[in-house]
């Protein structure tokens, strides 16, 4: 159904139960700036851990001071070295705050940096396989789980390392029989811990997935409302909703019920070794082998005992958690662009052309998907400054000729010459800048009309700016909105300032890829004017949906199943009555 559709792109992918190191230090390459901050932190969380695991050592002997010689007890110093660990833990934790957002903002980025550089090398085919939420996904959500895990998964596994390690090592040392029998519960709170964190990370997981279902049914449900009600689907709607509500509620109770049973487990079984320590300990203070303080250190170092468990196994768990990021993140980055400049050529210092002359297609074959082509020995030459107008049936392969001109992909089999040259002897920076590209449906940014226009050449002056709007017809639009130039871009006038934008990067070549195909009458002949102004002795190709458009082109060439099948001037393709008169007759009709 379209609700469980929409919904299927919120799927997360699976929790990997083994880490990947190969995977991890390719991750950990991004925190080598902060090294500095990682070391601090590691600094601070063992500072930390020995602050905690010493302060029930001074309460021990500030009651084996007061029990075993009363009269002669000296508290001053305890007071000072109490207040002294204290003061030491309050500076840690802002440190270790401060240290690890230094960690977690550098990183994300870092990342972010690094992702986006990548994203701008790659080639169109990469982003025609890969939906825009997923790549967001990447950059936004990925990025910064990656990146809190760098500060405080660091953090916790050596704040939790050490105070483990602390704390049985004084154990032993105050009495290491008592120690051996509170140590039984280690074993069992390290696999409770660990069984319940994963659980907790797959189920809060499902709850996130859920929530993502019910959010794109009631987003499709609202778009679509009108339509719901024209064909009476309110009923069987209501009916899937119920479902994927049902289903975020049984995943959400099972986290809940995970969440409350986990804590009293372990603080069962902490209660388990404050026992053991009462009975044994109890037995050893009366006998007089123990003093009073160590009793109650023991008491204290066993009802820690499960906070850096805890927190050692949700460190791993959210590790294992992340890896997906990791890997998503990782594989974006080992990408290699498929459309790339060969090093001989990128390193080249031969000076390059200043003009392009003639172009040629010379048999090419070229399919997004290789077994399916959609052009197959394609060949076609064209003389500097003329117009070729392009058309044909839908999925005939227009847009792909100019997709190929421009090397936003590149020939499977054949070549494009420019003047003679194999276009890939040549810059890939170079052939762009000297193309005006005008598309269907344009892409304005968000800013002001003059920031737009002026995208096509980022140091262009005001005056230049107008001119540009004015030479394509634009500027009697712009000086109708509200604050002229400066007016932020709305849906109105997007190919006449796209077109404003072409033509102030000064082209050598343009291409206009259906850009009359969505626009009323009038924009069209105001597009169309433009376009015969601006033309003039450039070369031009101009893919067209309404034939009216492309009636003076120099070479009118029809395009169906990847080939060429006519090709003439406007007159001597209607006198030879065949698919281009016919395409024009059912224009004419539908006009």
């Amino acid at each position: 159904t379209l609700l469980m559709t929409v919904a299927a792109y919120h799927d997360e992918d699976p929790v990997q139960r083994r880490l990947n190191w190969t995977l991890w230090r390719k991750v950990l390459a991004f925190g080598r700036p902060y090294k500095g901050w990682f070391a601090l932190l590691s600094i601070v969380a063992i500072t930390l851990a020995g602050c905690e695991v010493a302060l029930p050592l001074i309460i021990a002997s500030v009651i084996d001071t007061v029990t075993l010689d009363a009269g002669n007890a000296r508290l001053a110093s305890h007071l000072w070295v109490f207040a002294g660990v204290c003061g030491t833990m309050a500076a840690c934790v802002c440190m270790f705050i401060y240290a690890a957002g230094q960690i977690a903002t550098g990183v994300g980025y870092s990342i972010r940096e690094v992702s986006f550089r990548k994203l701008q090398e790659l080639d169109f085919a990469y982003f025609d396989r890969r939906p825009v939420g997923w790549l967001m996904a990447r950059l936004t959500s990925d990025c910064n789980g990656l990146a809190r895990i760098m500060g405080w998964a660091l953090l916790d596994a050596v704040w939790g390392t050490t105070m483990l390690t602390g704390i049985v090592i004084a154990m032993l040392v105050l009495h290491w029989k008592l120690a051996l029998a509170v140590l039984v519960i280690i074993p069992p709170l390290l696999i409770l811990c660990r069984h319940y964190q994963f659980r907790l990370l797959i189920s809060s997981r499902a709850v996130r997935k859920a929530n993502s279902h019910v959010t794109a049914a009631f987003n499709e449900s609202i778009m679509g409302v009108r339509t719901t009600k024209a064909l009476v689907r309110e009923h069987r709607n209501l009916k899937e909703f119920e479902q994927t509500s049902t289903q975020m509620f049984d995943d959400s109770m099972r986290n809940a019920l995970y969440a409350a049973t986990f804590l009293p487990l372990t603080t069962m079984l902490c209660a388990v070794g404050v026992g053991i320590t009462l009975w044994y300990g109890g037995v050893q203070v009366i006998a007089g082998s123990m003093t009073l303080g160590t009793l109650v250190a023991f008491i204290s170092f066993a009802s820690q005992f499960a906070n850096p468990i805890q927190e050692m196994a949700r460190t791993i768990t959210l590790i294992q958690g992340a890896q997906a990021s990791a890997e998503r993140i990782q594989s974006l980055l080992d990408t290699e662009p498929a459309i790339t400049d060969r090093p001989d050529v990128a390193n080249s210092t031969e000076s390059e052309p200043e003009t392009i002359g003639r172009i040629e297609f010379r048999q090419v074959t070229f399919g997004y998907n290789p077994d399916m082509p959609v052009l197959c020995d394609f060949t076609l030459t064209v003389d500097p400054g003329q117009t070729i107008a392009i058309v044909g049936p839908t999925g005939g392969g227009k847009s792909t000729v100019v997709g190929l001109l421009c090397r936003f992909y590149e020939p499977t089999q054949g070549q494009i010459l420019l003047d003679g040259v194999d276009y890939r002897e040549r810059r890939i920076d170079w052939l762009q800048s000297k193309l005006g590209i005008v598309q269907q449906t344009p892409h304005l940014f968000s800013g002001s009309i003059r920031e737009n226009i002026r995208y096509g050449r980022i140091g262009a002056s005001d005056d230049e700016v107008a001119h540009a709007a004015r030479i394509v017809n634009a500027e009697a639009f712009v000086l109708d909105m509200p604050d002229g130039y400066d007016t932020e871009v709305g849906e109105g006038g997007k190919q006449l300032i796209s077109l404003a934008r072409a033509i102030l990067a000064d082209p050598q070549i343009f291409v206009m890829d259906e850009a009359t195909s969505s626009v009323d009458t009038e924009t069209e002949q105001l597009i169309q004017a433009a376009i015969e102004r601006v033309l003039g002795s450039r070369t031009a190709f101009v893919v067209a949906h309404r034939l009216s458009t492309i009636r003076n082109a120099d070479r009118i060439i029809v395009i169906a199943d990847g080939q060429i099948v006519e090709q003439g001037s406007h007159e001597e393709l209607i006198t030879h009555d065949g698919r281009y008169a016919d395409l024009y007759k059912q224009h004419f009709v539908e006009e």
